[in-house]
């Protein structure tokens, strides 16, 4: 039997800049809005809130699909729809995405994989600061595969190493949507017009990052979005791992 491994990175305790400042949103919408995204999406990034969030780790890439296919096969599931060993595995359920951190974690010796929390995610993507991108406050097409790139699908994961979070965790930002394990909700003390549920959403967790068919708003630390069509090959939309801290 293959030993599975993760390479895990340690993100230590500490505090979360998190979301958006209401009175920054308009002028965050103004600076996309090349990309067709309405202020209305945006507001669910407010208010911003300092809080802490205890030690975890988080895998530094996404699940490729050369993992996936030893998981599908492993337990008896369809085989993956072809694609190189080392892109990240895309079209994957929630649900799916939960099994297969159960999975590994018992090849890990029982360790409690499981997927980020979305507190986590913007955790281990910006580290200490309020930065709007995992490599710092400015876009540059080239740090990420996402739609301006043009490649048009995936690349091998940790393709862009410059494009790597303070804390070293790589593809925060495009090649795969990736799964939290937060349930969509307004963050407390969100703006009136932040709708309390997302019955338009094909499911209703807290997806980041954004994949390459996405613009560069996804590409933004405290971007909150969703699986909101059912295609979740088309989508883009893969998972990382995460589990206690060592």
């Amino acid at each position: 039997m293959r030993v599975e491994q993760v390479d895990w990175v340690e993100v230590p305790a500490g505090r979360l800049r998190r979301g958006t400042p209401v009175d920054e949103v308009g002028a965050v919408a103004r600076r996309y809005a090349d990309t067709g995204v309405p202020l209305e999406w945006y507001l669910k990034e407010a208010p911003r809130a300092e809080i802490h969030v205890p030690a975890f780790r988080i895998a530094r890439t996404p699940v490729t699909a050369g993992q996936w296919a030893r998981f599908t096969a492993a337990t008896d599931r369809p085989a993956p729809r072809p694609a190189p060993a080392d892109h990240p595995v895309i079209g994957v359920t929630w649900e799916a995405a939960a099994n297969y951190c159960r999975w590994i974690g018992q090849r890990l010796g029982g360790l409690d994989v499981r997927l980020p929390t979305e507190d986590e995610w913007e955790r281990a993507a910006r580290g200490d600061d309020g930065r709007e991108f995992p490599w710092g406050e400015e876009y540059h097409t080239g740090l990420a595969n996402l739609f301006d790139l043009g490649i048009g699908t995936t690349t091998p994961v940790g393709s862009f190493p410059d494009g790597a979070s303070p804390f070293g965790v790589l593809d925060m930002a495009g090649n795969a949507d990736e799964w939290t394990s937060t349930l969509y909700a307004p963050y407390p003390g969100a703006p009136a017009e932040v709708p309390n549920t997302e019955d338009w959403a094909f499911d209703r967790h807290i997806t980041r990052g954004g994949a390459f068919r996405h613009d560069r708003d996804l590409a933004r630390c405290a971007r909150r979005h969703g699986a909101y069509e059912p295609d979740l090959a088309a989508i883009g939309m893969g998972f990382r791992l995460a589990a206690p801290a060592a």
